[in-house]
């Protein structure tokens, strides 16, 4: 579904990822793990178009997407949820939510009652302001906020960070039941390793702006955790 070939990006001559390839099958959930700094936000970034690559590609169903700008890649199926949400604090859940339908035609603009199905609280809060919700309650609201513009890929930035633990394991529910109703390619940034073994399908494992491991989140053992994991 989502293919990352030879990437290689640097902020001037701060070289950040160094010949990134990686293939996140449909259907499944595939985590990027590593420690603070070897760059796995830029690589979202890259995927999603914010950042351009100093060279490489990054194809989806076998369509090249490196030309494209953010927002074409939105409405070809990319949607993202940030590292530390970046809901907007002054609009309403809902108007938050129906921020993410500008990709879609305008006839299609309506916000789909599944996603009240897959997160209530949403519902109950529609009119409260994206401010005053707690930390799970508005990574609830960016990941639904993504899931409006009904993504075929979606790309989380560290889903769990400052969360509740009971807040984690519906968000888990969520992801594993897009994964089985729908089919959907998620890809997840993660360093809580718990999660990621929980409902990740396979992993990346970066070090020092490279991808040192691969493998089935079952393949995750003690030894490359202390290697590239451990503080």
């Amino acid at each position: 579904m989502l293919t990352v070939q030879n990437l290689s990006f640097a902020y001037g001559a701060i070289q950040v990822l160094d010949d990134i390839s990686m293939g996140m099958p449909e259907g499944r959930i595939t985590c990027i793990l590593g420690r603070n700094g070897v760059g796995k936000t830029t690589l979202l970034m890259n995927i999603m178009g914010l950042l351009r690559p100093t060279i490489g590609a990054v194809f989806m169903e076998d369509r090249d997407l490196t030309d494209l700008p953010a927002d074409k890649r939105a409405a070809a199926g990319l949607g993202l949820v940030p590292q530390g949400r970046r809901i907007f604090p002054r609009l309403t859940v809902e108007e938050n939510l129906k921020v993410g339908l500008s990709t879609l035609s305008r006839g299609a603009r309506k916000i789909p009652g599944e996603i009240y199905d897959l997160f209530p609280i949403l519902k109950t809060m529609s009119k409260r302001m994206g401010g005053d919700l707690s930390g799970g309650q508005q990574q609830q609201l960016a990941i639904a906020r993504a899931l409006v513009g009904d993504p075929k890929v979606l790309l989380l930035d560290e889903p769990t960070e400052g969360i509740q633990p009971n807040v984690i394991q519906q968000i888990g529910a969520v992801l594993e039941r897009l994964v089985q109703e729908r089919g959907m390619t998620i890809v997840m940034v993660e360093q809580y390793l718990d999660f990621v073994k929980e409902i990740g399908d396979r992993f990346y494992l970066m070090d020092r702006r490279r991808v040192v491991a691969s493998g089935l989140t079952s393949d995750l053992n003690s030894d490359l955790i202390h290697r590239h994991l451990s503080v």
